[in-house]
């Protein structure tokens, strides 16, 4: 039997290889850069940048590091883009500011809702790439989950997700992804009210949409830093979970710096399955994926690492493959949420049945693991991840060839 408790070299070793290949992810994150925060009339965007930057740019324009503080509350806790709504701040600061900043939003190429609520947006960025947010509303409560993106495309290529098809086209900076948040509470009218009352629906964050977070983990850090600041959006780390695909050194990274929840996308329990359907999985093995969930510093009973688990007919979904991801798991604070494949256009893999899921299920709790089914939502929306993008794109494509046919596709 595989020993998963650690890797074979000593903990030096294994930290200068760690290092060496977070250096290198960087470096690579670097070459798909976000465009830049300035507007074409020269007006830079205040969203995404840090307290420490904000205090910079306004004692470039002349003003006291005290004024950041203000604009700040403005900007992440009253969600105001007006600056002649923020009263606080006298009229000539005001008209100050206008002519050098913007507060911005990405713009919304398309916002659709679902039967069962769930919401998905459609943002087109300021160089006119897209990608995509969903609301997801929890059965069970008055809340629920905002679903980001932290790429536009994915490098991954891992088979069974549509997303995987599309080619990486950059990094989304950290005003992008805030602001996919943001954009979310404005079409929830979710800023607090002139009583100081703040609503709780959209109450968690899940790094789950387009792109693979920790390839971009400089402005996913950034931006998340900013949401869970205490005087702005405060969303506590509690309740925000990043997925990764398992970028074993930067999995380390995040836990040390930001210590949110983490998911983890494993979908096979052999390396041999594994490399074909997640091809990451070939230069990070499950041996080295596991060990890093066993150190990852925020894991704990009362905050379990979830392993996300797509059922694919007689691929994954036997009993032995619950068995054995009950051994991988063995020892981490852990859940499985299983869910149900959901196809999509060109796809060869079907779902499992419905009994498969339920014996698979059963296996993983009789174990004493949570093992939810995670039932696919907004299918009459196309929910699953990159499916609206596609179409836009598609319908784009046909407008271009016949300018007079704007039917949908």
């Amino acid at each position: 039997m595989t020993n998963l408790a650690a890797p074979s070299s000593s903990s030096q070793a294994l930290n200068d290889l760690n290092e060496t290949e977070r250096k290198r992810i960087l470096a690579k994150s670097a070459l798909f850069v976000p465009p830049t925060a300035m507007t074409e009339d020269g007006r830079r965007d205040l969203v995404g940048l840090s307290r420490e930057e904000l205090e910079a740019v306004l004692t470039d324009i002349g003003e006291k590091p005290f004024r950041a503080k203000q604009v700040w509350h403005w900007i992440y806790h009253q969600g105001v883009t007006d600056f002649s709504k923020m009263s606080t701040i006298a009229k000539p600061l005001q008209n100050k500011l206008a002519e050098h900043f913007i507060v911005s939003r990405p713009s919304i190429t398309t916002e659709q809702t679902s039967k069962d609520n769930t919401r998905k947006f459609l943002f087109r960025f300021r160089d006119g790439q897209e990608a995509e947010t969903v609301y997801i509303p929890d059965r069970q409560e008055d809340r629920g989950a905002v679903c980001i993106s932290s790429q536009v495309g994915c490098t991954l290529s891992c088979t069974f997700c549509h997303t995987g098809t599309q080619k990486l086209v950059r990094n989304l900076g950290a005003a992008e992804i805030v602001g996919q948040f943001m954009a979310a509470r404005d079409s929830y009218k979710e800023w607090p009210s002139p009583k100081g009352e703040t609503p709780r629906l959209l109450s968690t964050i899940v790094l789950m949409g387009m792109g693979e977070p920790l390839y971009n983990y400089e402005n996913v850090a950034k931006a998340m830093k900013i949401v869970m600041d205490g005087e702005g959006i405060a969303l506590s780390r509690r309740r925000i979970t990043l997925s990764t695909s398992g970028v074993v050194p930067m999995m380390d990274r995040c836990g040390d710096e930001l210590a949110i929840n983490l998911a983890i996308s494993l979908h096979a329990v052999t390396n041999e399955l594994r490399d074909e359907i997640v091809p990451l999985n070939r230069k990070y093995p499950i041996e080295e994926l596991m060990a890093a969930c066993r150190r990852y510093p925020a894991a704990s009973n009362s905050r379990r690492i979830t392993f996300e688990y797509i059922m694919l007919r007689g691929i994954n979904d036997s009993d032995a493959d619950a068995r054995e991801l009950v051994r991988l798991i063995r020892g981490i604070p852990a859940k499985v949420n299983l869910i149900p494949f959901n196809p999509w256009p060109g796809s060869d893999f079907k779902p499992s049945t419905k009994e498969r899921l339920a014996r698979f299920a059963q296996i993983i709790m009789d174990a004493g693991y949570s093992a939810p089914i995670r039932m696919p939502r907004g299918r009459d929306i196309l929910a699953a991840c990159g499916q609206l993008k596609t179409q836009s794109e598609k319908l784009r494509r046909t407008i271009a060839k016949n300018p007079d046919d704007k039917s949908e596709i």
